[in-house]
């Protein structure tokens, strides 16, 4: 019997240049595994809290990745660009020099559930492809509308600076919103309501659902830092409850047990023992029904 593999959760401080996909490519590398993914994308201009999951803890990114997001950005008004943020073509620049009481205003529709419309160049699947693939081919994809939260726009910095040799308007921002929201696609907006254009010159994730900066590894220490457990991360991620330890070879096997009194009967739930993550579950009919069951000291095929 081969030894069980590495599992748990690593949470990365990505640096500006590499993808996300590098960074992962990276800690398969360094922790001889092919079992890692990620709980939410950053963009290759931003930096900040990447989540990482590492052998069976894969198995939570998908409910980490729904959880909710924190950044600090730096908006250029002033300047539109093809993407939306530094890195692209410049289609607009009449430059700006607003007040903050102006950018405040321009601030105040996007607080809240809002309907929000997706840079061109994203992620969002269009006709079976990326949107970013479909701009890079010489196309223009019409990406809907979707809707998002964001629960705090705060102006944190304002000054007036020159940006590509442009009069602008630099503005800091505090983010903190849901899932799926695209701060270069606000930056647009309140560009465009200010009649000036808008992108993101700087974009830093401090935080992903539980997880921040005061978590994170720096790059140079993948395959160093400690993994958290599943367990710990399932205890601040999620709701959860103890699996007393007559039940624990049952749910580590996949048979369901009688929802343990005192659980939540809505939504998805971590059944722990002790420091142990033994399956996520939801109540169906009075008992568990697991979408996920983590055995301790599974192996992992790396």
């Amino acid at each position: 019997m081969t030894p069980a593999g590495p599992r748990g959760i690593l949470v990365l401080d990505k640096p500006e240049g590499p993808t996300s996909h590098a960074m992962v490519a990276r800690a398969r590398k360094a922790w001889g595994t092919r079992r890692v993914g990620h709980a939410g994308t950053l963009d290759p201009l931003a930096t900040g809290v990447l989540v990482l999951g590492i052998g069976s803890a894969t198995r939570l990114l998908g409910h980490l990745s729904a959880q909710g997001k924190e950044y600090l950005a730096t908006i250029a008004l002033g300047i539109a660009t093809t993407t939306d943020d530094a890195q692209g073509v410049v289609t607009a620049a009449p430059g700006a020099i607003c007040g903050s009481d102006e950018v405040e205003r321009a601030l105040v529709p996007w607080r809240g559930t809002v309907l929000q419309r997706p840079s061109a160049v994203s992620a969002v699947h269009v006709d079976g492809k990326r949107a970013h693939e479909l701009v890079r081919a010489g196309e223009v994809p019409d990406l809907p509308e979707r809707e998002v939260t964001i629960d705090a726009l705060e102006i944190v910095g304002l000054r007036h600076e020159q940006v590509q040799g442009v009069d602008s308007t630099v503005v800091d921002v505090r983010v903190s919103c849901s899932a799926g929201t695209y701060v270069r696609a606000l930056a647009r907006d309140i560009g465009e309501a200010l009649g000036v254009g808008g992108h993101v010159v700087s974009l830093r994730r401090t935080r992903s659902g539980a997880f921040t900066l005061s978590d994170a590894c720096a790059p140079d220490e993948l395959g160093l830092a400690s993994l958290m457990p599943p367990g710990e991360a399932a205890r601040r991620s999620l709701p959860w409850t103890e699996v007393d330890a007559g039940s624990v070879r049952a749910v580590t096997h996949g048979v369901r047990i009688p929802w343990p009194p005192g659980a939540p009967e809505h939504g998805t739930v971590a059944l722990l023992h002790g420091s142990d993550l033994l399956a996520l579950a939801e109540c169906r009919g009075g008992t568990a029904l697991y979408s996920a069951v983590f055995a301790p000291g599974e192996e992992e095929s790396s």
